[in-house]
């Protein structure tokens, strides 16, 4: 059996990807920050269902931490074979009103914390001549948010930091890709009143909101053999609203 670590996992995509990987036969190192009982309850519920998945702590933006939670991974679920980034904060606020703590701690999560967990994955990877690395960005990243002007930049980077591992890991057999979601159905989002849900629906080709599950989907099928020839591509599960 295979090891995945999915950061951020607790709840929402995160946990959604957890989920299907654990049905696709991966044994799953749940990260998670400070929602324990919730990583837990996820936890017990695939291995109720006959998967296999272990609750991991761990801040992705420190690297000692990061250094800590792959050597118990490895310890307890073996080499880790596919590393999905999903880690994340978002926030909204004008760009004169941005501190300076607030731009390094979106940064140092969503992008530091790809930095650190890839570079604990890669050395086996390396070694192995195989490996998966998908990290999960935002349509923001693509096309900018106004109002989200330190999110946009951090899922931007992510993307070129993808493409770039991409390059570099690609001789290796280890592929690295990006999925850029659109309005998504989660906790992060839930502060978005009917009104501006609504606007973002009519604005989307496919006119509905997204769920989790269908970035988990997105997931599943690049870490697969189907996309076997597939490496530094940005997926976008938006349901048409940018393209």
């Amino acid at each position: 059996m295979k090891t995945s670590v999915v950061t951020g996992a607790s709840r929402g995509i995160g946990a959604a990807i957890a989920e299907r990987l654990a049905a696709d036969g991966y044994a799953v190192a749940v990260n998670y920050n400070s929602s324990e009982k919730a990583a837990e309850e996820l936890c017990r519920r695939i291995n109720l269902s006959g998967g296999v998945a272990m609750p991991f702590q761990c801040d992705v933006s420190k690297r000692s931490e990061v250094e800590n939670m792959f050597a118990a991974v490895r310890r307890e679920l073996g080499t880790v074979a596919v590393l999905v980034n999903n880690a994340g904060i978002a926030e909204q606020c004008l760009f004169t009103d941005i501190s300076e703590h607030m731009w390094d701690r979106l940064f140092d999560v969503n992008v530091k914390g790809a930095f650190n967990c890839s570079q604990a994955a890669v050395r086996e990877m390396i070694s192995a001549k195989s490996g998966n690395i998908v990290n999960i960005s935002s349509m923001w990243g693509q096309v900018g948010a106004s109002c989200e002007v330190h999110y946009s930049s951090a899922k931007a980077a992510l993307i070129g930091f993808t493409k770039a591992l991409a390059k570099e890991l690609g001789p290796s057999g280890i592929r690295v890709n990006c999925i850029a979601p659109g309005l998504i159905s989660t906790e992060m989002n839930s502060h978005l009143d009917e009104d501006t849900i609504n606007a973002l629906v009519d604005e989307t080709p496919l006119s509905r909101v997204g769920t989790a599950e269908d970035i988990a989907n997105a997931v599943s099928f690049l870490v697969s053999e189907k996309a076997s020839f597939i490496t530094g591509d940005v997926l976008s599960v938006n349901g048409g609203m940018v393209i």
